[in-house]
């Protein structure tokens, strides 16, 4: 019955060598741990866009520096750079926006969100320069869901708009 619905199906069998012993015996569950860990593991999602870039400005990705150019996506990590004539418009999935400007260094360190539920987790760190935000859906979401942090301070956004300033 098994062969019938293999040629029915042409299914190809493998079959391994003998002389492999007990390692031909662990490669169908080596293939099969390996698709089940790449179904597993975590893909890094895109959290919003770059709408605008003038000047020098690039985005930091671990240990790469990309260039910031209208339409390329961000990733929760990374970190907005912008030299003394740089400038940074981006929307994100949520619908915040900001405006990065000069002499700055903005990190997205965290970004959860639900579009079902329209809720989730928000938190921007600005170590130097000045960021404009007008929040999105998460920060209406709830009162703590949004939250920027700076050197010397950590602020909770509740929908509204606002500029943050950090001297250099």
């Amino acid at each position: 019955a098994g062969i019938g619905f293999a040629r029915a199906h042409r299914i190809r069998y493998v079959t391994f060598p003998k002389r492999l012993g007990g390692l031909a015996m662990l490669r169908p569950y080596a293939v099969t741990g390996l698709i089940a860990l790449l179904a597993v593991a975590p893909a890094q999602a895109e959290i919003a866009r770059i709408k605008q870039s003038s000047g020098a400005a690039s985005v930091e990705r671990n240990t790469q520096r990309l260039t910031a150019s209208p339409g390329l996506k961000l990733l929760a990590g990374d970190r907005l750079v912008t030299g003394k004539d740089g400038r940074l418009s981006v929307t994100f999935i949520d619908n915040t926006r900001f405006a990065v400007g000069p002499n700055s260094r903005v990190s997205v360190s965290e970004f959860q969100y639900d579009r079902t539920r329209q809720r989730g987790t928000f938190v921007t760190q600005v170590d130097r320069g000045s960021l404009a935000v007008v929040s999105g859906r998460i920060a209406k979401s709830n009162r703590d869901a949004m939250k920027v942090r700076t050197p010397n301070s950590l602020l909770g956004v509740r929908g509204t708009r606002f500029i943050i300033a950090v001297a250099q």
